[in-house]
């Protein structure tokens, strides 16, 4: 008797409850990545929105791929607000680092932000986009309408830049408060990893 083959059910697509929870979960994920594409706040907030709108309202996609394409449509709307391109002067907003919450964020986490912040548009959409969020740079620079050798040459410059940047702020003494602070976010983490928090 021949083997009978089982004829899986076509693969569901994604639905507006689908979008909104992957983007009320991933809130801050989302805005970080906006706001570190546009380098301010109420353009991240606008890209935030738009992204929203434009995956419940956008093309229909496979529930399997909901996710990362929350996250590209983010990256779209960044593109098409800032539009950054290799030659763009600077034009830098607010460099203050704080979260969604408004509250301060730890002081390795400022310097780190505030060293992509401190790019230039274009090295800044390339570095997030390749190093942060694994695109290769052929996909970025496809996203970014530009050759490979430009997004190639500008996340280059922004791993210098960065490098340095990191490096100079590790090299500068701690102040009492700092090395306190170090201190007892070594024990939190200690105790939260031996409590399994």
């Amino acid at each position: 008797m021949p083997e009978t083959k089982h004829i899986k059910s076509p693969m569901p697509y994604a639905s507006c409850g689908d979008f909104q929870r992957i983007f009320d979960e991933d809130m801050n994920g989302l805005y970080l990545l906006s706001f570190l594409l546009t380098a301010d706040r109420e353009k991240a907030e606008q890209c935030f929105v738009s992204g929203l709108e434009d995956a419940v309202n956008g093309n229909r996609v496979f529930k399997e791929w909901a996710s990362s394409w929350a996250w590209r449509v983010i990256i779209k709307n960044a593109v098409n607000v800032i539009n950054p391109r290799p030659v763009e002067g600077s034009a830098h907003s607010s460099r203050v680092s704080v979260n969604s919450n408004g509250r301060t964020l730890p002081a390795e986490q400022q310097v780190e932000i505030t060293a992509v912040l401190g790019l230039e548009p274009f090295e800044r959409f390339v570095y997030v986009m390749t190093v942060l969020e694994g695109y290769s740079v052929q996909d970025c620079s496809l996203l970014l309408g530009c050759a490979r050798r430009d997004g190639l040459a500008a996340r280059s410059r922004a791993l210098q830049q960065i490098g340095s940047v990191i490096e100079s702020h590790l090299q500068r003494p701690l102040t009492a408060n700092q090395e306190k602070s170090v201190l007892d976010d070594r024990w939190r983490s200690a105790l939260e990893d031996w409590l399994h928090v």
